[in-house]
């Protein structure tokens, strides 16, 4: 039978930065199709903290309404949540957001 060994919670992990630049902390940071926001900076290499749940306020879309409970994604061209669907579903938005508005408040995935 397969066993499993209790690693961490799971609301922060670890992660490593292995792009070309430091993260900063609060950095929207997009690993596979997920997306978590950095708790602490984590230089090229190096291993840190990442948020995967939680509510965070993040940049919205410009000229997009979003409703409250609506699934939203990441556009990581734009740097934004959108309602459009995309490759990167962020979470949900916990309240709406207007169209002129410039950050929506996403409780992620995990």
């Amino acid at each position: 039978m397969s066993k499993a060994e209790y690693w961490q919670r799971g609301e922060v992990i670890d992660f490593t930065n292995n792009t070309d630049a430091k993260i900063d902390a609060n950095e929207i940071v997009v690993f596979g199709k997920r997306l978590g926001v950095a708790g602490t900076p984590i230089e090229v290499g190096e291993t840190g903290s990442l948020h995967v749940f939680g509510v965070f306020e993040m940049p919205k879309a410009a000229s997009e309404a979003i409703t409250e409970g609506a699934t939203v994604y990441y556009d990581a061209t734009a740097g934004a949540i959108t309602a459009t669907a995309g490759d990167i579903t962020a979470g949900y938005a916990t309240e709406a957001a207007a169209a002129a508005d410039t950050t929506v408040k996403v409780k992620l995935l995990g």
